[in-house]
């Protein structure tokens, strides 16, 4: 049997594959290249360029490659443009979806797991969030997520579908093996701008908002190794292989730094100092937002094995130096590409 990943030429689906390959899956990735890279694929993987929502095509996929699981990435995810462009993340993150849980409900695919966010949470008042903490989106990104949320729960209770959805938080870092790490042009993860900006590749960078109710004034997050990230995956797939319910979860370290934290990571990682910027507060960003995860180590059996910010830095670092050096330079045009 195969699984097939949407989105797996991006930051985040690439390392999903690369977990899945090295367990000894079978992979066919399906992905637009809007924003990853076809370079971006491991090998033996199979890709697809094509979109998530044309239900011709998945439903070609799925009978052709007999998927088992779907692990759907595929969608858009930067919050500031999705209060400007709501409408964008309501077809890309909601619509699209909908038509790919019902391409695998007329499939028979039993197996869904969902790439979904701490977003939904908003402003959360319990510090970790549990994932019983009432549901306030503050932006069109996390509502997008929720209402995909909502249908799978939906889809599940009245076909043979079980999901798992994972809500992430500040998702960081990059592959320790050097294979993969965040590539996309114009990026808005924290971790990957400060490393931009310790290479070269820009000459400062902003923190917005310096007024939060928080230790030094701003935003405080949980970030977790895109790696840690990927086991949790592998980790829902197993369970749901098991016969387990459907379920959400969160995944985080339980442990939170602030956006000044985290830039003294990177600066330490690399090194050098370099310019910092203070701006206003953007739309759409939450005070704090640390997660609960005591649920995903007992019932998934998940352990981290990167719960530490400067390693996270480290090989957030070392990626973005990989991408200076085979572009010929911090400054190349193609500095996205290896």
């Amino acid at each position: 049997m195969t699984i097939l990943v949407t989105g797996g030429a991006g930051y985040i689906g690439s390392h999903m594959v690369l977990s899945l390959l090295d367990a000894g899956e079978r992979v066919v990735v399906l992905d637009n290249l809007s924003t990853g890279f076809k370079w971006a694929v491991p090998r033996p993987a199979h890709l697809i360029v094509g979109d998530v929502g044309d239900e011709g095509l998945v439903r070609l996929i799925l009978k052709r490659h007999a998927i088992e699981a779907i692990i759907h990435f595929a969608g858009s995810i930067v919050v500031p443009e999705s209060v400007t462009d709501p409408l964008k993340y309501y077809h890309n993150n909601t619509v699209k979806s909908r038509a790919l849980i019902a391409s695998a409900v007329q499939a028979g695919v039993r197996s869904f797991i969902f790439s979904s966010t701490a977003a939904v949470y908003g402003n959360c008042e319990t510090v970790p969030v549990p994932e019983d903490a009432e549901l306030r989106p503050l932006s069109p990104y996390g509502t997008s997520k929720l209402m995909t949320e909502l249908m799978l729960a939906d889809t599940a209770r009245a076909h043979d579908l079980r999901y798992v959805a994972l809500r992430y938080f500040n998702v960081a870092g990059a592959d320790p093996a050097g294979r993969s790490g965040q590539s996309t042009p114009k990026a808005t993860h924290l971790i990957k701008i400060a490393s931009e900006t310790a290479v070269g590749k820009r000459p400062y960078m902003e923190v917005f908002g310096t007024d939060y109710p928080t230790p030094d004034g701003t935003c405080v997050r949980d970030y977790i190794h895109v790696t840690d990230l990927a086991r949790a995956h592998t980790a829902a797939l197993a369970y749901l292989r098991k016969g387990g319910a459907s379920d959400v979860f969160n995944c985080g370290y339980s442990h939170g730094y602030s956006v000044l934290e985290v830039i003294e990571a990177v600066k330490r990682a690399s090194g050098k100092s370099f310019e910092v910027r203070l701006s206003p507060r953007r739309a759409g960003d939450p005070a704090t937002l640390v997660a609960g995860s005591e649920k995903i180590r007992s019932r998934l059996g998940w352990a981290p094995e990167l719960a530490d910010l400067d390693r996270i830095a480290a090989h957030a670092l070392a990626w973005e130096e990989t991408l200076a050096r085979r572009a010929g330079g911090p400054t190349g045009a193609e500095a996205s590409r290896p």
